[in-house]
Protein backbone atom coordinates (compact mmCIF):
# COMPACT_ATOMS: atom_id res chain seq x y z
CA UNK A 1 0.00 0.00 0.00
CA UNK A 2 1.00 3.61 -0.57
CA UNK A 3 0.51 6.26 2.00
CA UNK A 4 -2.85 7.32 0.98
CA UNK A 5 -3.46 3.40 2.17
CA UNK A 6 -4.50 2.13 -1.58
CA UNK A 7 -3.29 -1.23 -2.90
CA UNK A 8 -0.30 -0.71 -5.40
CA UNK A 9 -0.33 -2.79 -8.28
CA UNK A 10 2.50 -3.93 -9.72
CA UNK A 11 3.49 -4.65 -13.52
CA UNK A 12 3.78 -8.21 -12.12
CA UNK A 13 0.60 -8.42 -10.72
CA UNK A 14 -0.48 -6.96 -14.10
CA UNK A 15 0.58 -9.21 -15.93
CA UNK A 16 3.24 -7.38 -17.59
CA UNK A 17 6.92 -7.29 -17.92
CA UNK A 18 9.70 -4.16 -18.74
CA UNK A 19 12.51 -4.58 -20.76
CA UNK A 20 15.57 -3.24 -18.27
CA UNK A 21 17.38 -1.73 -21.37
CA UNK A 22 14.68 -0.13 -23.22
CA UNK A 23 11.81 0.32 -20.94
CA UNK A 24 9.14 -1.19 -22.82
CA UNK A 25 6.34 -3.00 -21.31
CA UNK A 26 5.52 -6.28 -22.80
CA UNK A 27 2.87 -9.16 -21.81
CA UNK A 28 4.00 -11.73 -19.59
CA UNK A 29 5.69 -14.34 -20.73
CA UNK A 30 7.08 -12.92 -24.20
CA UNK A 31 10.72 -14.09 -23.90
CA UNK A 32 12.40 -11.11 -25.93
CA UNK A 33 12.32 -7.27 -26.25
CA UNK A 34 11.05 -6.94 -29.95
CA UNK A 35 12.39 -3.15 -29.41
CA UNK A 36 15.86 -3.98 -28.54
CA UNK A 37 15.88 -7.63 -28.85
CA UNK A 38 16.93 -7.84 -24.87
CA UNK A 39 15.89 -11.26 -23.11
CA UNK A 40 12.91 -10.44 -20.56
CA UNK A 41 12.83 -11.80 -17.81
CA UNK A 42 10.39 -10.35 -14.61
CA UNK A 43 13.03 -10.92 -11.68
CA UNK A 44 16.56 -11.44 -11.62
CA UNK A 45 16.77 -14.12 -8.89
CA UNK A 46 20.27 -14.46 -8.75
CA UNK A 47 20.82 -10.66 -8.25
CA UNK A 48 21.13 -10.78 -4.32
CA UNK A 49 24.14 -13.43 -5.07
CA UNK A 50 25.78 -10.82 -7.07
CA UNK A 51 25.30 -8.08 -5.00
CA UNK A 52 27.00 -9.76 -1.81
CA UNK A 53 29.93 -10.69 -4.24
CA UNK A 54 30.54 -7.00 -5.60
CA UNK A 55 29.83 -5.55 -2.26
CA UNK A 56 32.05 -7.78 -0.36
CA UNK A 57 34.71 -7.40 -2.64
CA UNK A 58 34.31 -3.30 -2.94
CA UNK A 59 34.60 -3.45 1.16
CA UNK A 60 37.60 -5.27 1.11
CA UNK A 61 40.04 -2.89 -1.39
CA UNK A 62 37.76 0.24 0.47
CA UNK A 63 40.64 -1.26 3.51
CA UNK A 64 43.73 -0.69 1.86
CA UNK A 65 42.50 2.89 0.46
CA UNK A 66 42.27 4.31 3.67
CA UNK A 67 45.63 2.24 5.11
CA UNK A 68 48.00 3.02 2.58
CA UNK A 69 49.04 6.50 0.52
CA UNK A 70 46.68 8.52 -1.69
CA UNK A 71 49.30 10.87 -2.37
CA UNK A 72 53.01 11.02 -2.51
CA UNK A 73 54.84 14.34 -2.81
CA UNK A 74 58.27 15.52 -3.08
CA UNK A 75 59.60 18.94 -3.00
CA UNK A 76 63.35 18.96 -3.49
CA UNK A 77 64.65 16.59 -0.94
CA UNK A 78 61.87 16.45 1.70
CA UNK A 79 58.91 13.90 0.87
CA UNK A 80 55.41 12.53 2.44
CA UNK A 81 53.09 9.93 2.00
CA UNK A 82 49.38 11.00 2.70
CA UNK A 83 46.31 8.79 3.60
CA UNK A 84 42.83 10.41 2.41
CA UNK A 85 42.53 11.26 6.26
CA UNK A 86 45.94 12.26 6.87
CA UNK A 87 45.35 14.68 3.36
CA UNK A 88 42.48 16.05 4.80
CA UNK A 89 43.59 16.70 8.31
CA UNK A 90 46.60 18.76 6.39
CA UNK A 91 44.51 20.78 3.80
CA UNK A 92 41.74 21.63 7.29
CA UNK A 93 44.97 22.91 9.55
CA UNK A 94 46.03 24.85 6.53
CA UNK A 95 43.00 26.75 6.53
CA UNK A 96 41.30 24.83 3.49
CA UNK A 97 38.40 23.35 6.06
CA UNK A 98 35.76 23.47 2.67
CA UNK A 99 38.07 21.05 0.88
CA UNK A 100 38.87 18.83 3.92
CA UNK A 101 35.55 18.53 4.69
CA UNK A 102 34.73 17.79 0.60
CA UNK A 103 37.22 14.61 0.94
CA UNK A 104 35.92 13.69 3.70
CA UNK A 105 32.30 13.27 2.87
CA UNK A 106 33.37 12.10 -0.55
CA UNK A 107 35.76 9.58 0.48
CA UNK A 108 34.78 8.51 3.61
CA UNK A 109 31.11 9.40 4.49
CA UNK A 110 29.56 8.53 0.95
CA UNK A 111 31.59 5.14 0.69
CA UNK A 112 30.36 4.16 3.94
CA UNK A 113 26.79 5.39 3.15
CA UNK A 114 26.57 3.44 0.21
CA UNK A 115 28.40 0.06 1.60
CA UNK A 116 25.76 -0.19 3.88
CA UNK A 117 22.55 1.04 2.05
CA UNK A 118 23.71 -1.64 -0.78
CA UNK A 119 23.63 -4.03 2.68
CA UNK A 120 20.87 -2.64 3.82
CA UNK A 121 18.45 -3.12 0.32
CA UNK A 122 19.92 -6.90 -0.39
CA UNK A 123 18.66 -8.12 3.38
CA UNK A 124 15.44 -6.16 2.91
CA UNK A 125 14.56 -8.21 -0.01
CA UNK A 126 15.54 -11.22 1.67
CA UNK A 127 13.47 -10.34 5.40
CA UNK A 128 10.51 -8.01 6.38
CA UNK A 129 11.82 -4.37 6.60
CA UNK A 130 10.60 -1.36 8.33
CA UNK A 131 11.31 0.98 5.37
CA UNK A 132 8.43 0.77 2.77
CA UNK A 133 9.08 -0.61 -0.43
CA UNK A 134 8.58 3.23 -2.06
CA UNK A 135 11.08 4.26 0.09
CA UNK A 136 13.49 1.58 -0.15
CA UNK A 137 13.20 2.34 -4.07
CA UNK A 138 14.27 5.95 -3.87
CA UNK A 139 17.08 4.72 -1.47
CA UNK A 140 18.16 2.69 -4.58
CA UNK A 141 18.27 5.79 -6.61
CA UNK A 142 19.84 8.06 -4.33
CA UNK A 143 22.95 5.22 -4.22
CA UNK A 144 22.96 5.10 -8.17
CA UNK A 145 22.91 8.57 -8.41
CA UNK A 146 25.73 9.68 -6.06
CA UNK A 147 27.86 6.75 -7.24
CA UNK A 148 29.49 8.79 -10.34
CA UNK A 149 30.43 11.41 -7.24
CA UNK A 150 32.76 8.90 -5.59
CA UNK A 151 35.71 9.20 -7.51
CA UNK A 152 36.33 13.09 -6.54
CA UNK A 153 40.03 12.04 -4.75
CA UNK A 154 41.17 10.02 -7.71
CA UNK A 155 40.26 12.96 -9.39
CA UNK A 156 41.88 15.74 -7.50
CA UNK A 157 45.08 12.97 -7.25
CA UNK A 158 45.17 12.56 -11.48
CA UNK A 159 44.44 16.52 -11.46
CA UNK A 160 47.47 17.28 -9.15
CA UNK A 161 49.64 15.02 -10.87
CA UNK A 162 48.84 16.23 -14.20
CA UNK A 163 49.40 20.09 -13.20
CA UNK A 164 52.90 19.98 -11.21
CA UNK A 165 55.08 20.16 -14.07
CA UNK A 166 58.12 21.24 -11.91
CA UNK A 167 60.04 17.87 -11.85
CA UNK A 168 63.31 19.20 -10.57
CA UNK A 169 61.95 20.58 -7.98
CA UNK A 170 58.61 18.87 -7.14
CA UNK A 171 56.66 16.19 -8.21
CA UNK A 172 53.25 14.92 -7.42
CA UNK A 173 52.64 10.93 -7.61
CA UNK A 174 49.23 9.00 -6.99
CA UNK A 175 50.21 6.13 -4.03
CA UNK A 176 48.74 2.54 -4.21
CA UNK A 177 45.37 3.66 -2.04
CA UNK A 178 44.44 5.46 -5.56
CA UNK A 179 44.39 2.50 -7.10
CA UNK A 180 42.15 0.39 -4.67
CA UNK A 181 39.84 3.01 -3.66
CA UNK A 182 39.34 3.55 -7.93
CA UNK A 183 38.28 -0.06 -7.63
CA UNK A 184 36.22 0.12 -4.20
CA UNK A 185 34.05 2.46 -6.44
CA UNK A 186 33.82 0.78 -9.76
CA UNK A 187 32.88 -2.40 -7.37
CA UNK A 188 30.11 -1.03 -5.71
CA UNK A 189 28.86 0.50 -8.62
CA UNK A 190 28.91 -3.13 -9.71
CA UNK A 191 26.65 -4.27 -6.60
CA UNK A 192 24.43 -1.04 -6.82
CA UNK A 193 23.85 -2.29 -11.51
CA UNK A 194 23.19 -5.66 -10.53
CA UNK A 195 20.68 -5.47 -7.57
CA UNK A 196 17.05 -6.04 -9.05
CA UNK A 197 14.98 -3.32 -7.63
CA UNK A 198 11.68 -4.55 -8.82
CA UNK A 199 11.97 -7.71 -5.67
CA UNK A 200 11.55 -4.79 -3.35
CA UNK A 201 8.15 -4.94 -4.52
CA UNK A 202 7.27 -8.64 -4.00
CA UNK A 203 5.43 -9.63 -1.54
CA UNK A 204 4.67 -6.78 0.34
CA UNK A 205 8.07 -5.40 -0.04
CA UNK A 206 9.44 -8.22 1.61
CA UNK A 207 11.25 -9.61 -1.90
CA UNK A 208 11.63 -13.14 -3.42
CA UNK A 209 12.28 -15.10 -0.54
CA UNK A 210 8.64 -15.72 0.82
CA UNK A 211 7.27 -14.60 -2.88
Amino acid sequence: MDSSGSQILTARQAGLVACTRCAKVWPMGQSECARCGTQLQSRDWGSIQRVWAWLIVGIICYIPANLFPMLKTQILFNSSDDTIIAGAVELATHGNLGVAMIILIASVAIPMGKFAAIAYLAISVQRSAVMRPKSRHKLYHMVEFIGRWSMIDVFVVAILSALVQLNFAASIRPGPAAITFALSVIFTMFAAISFDSRMIWDNEGRGPKNA
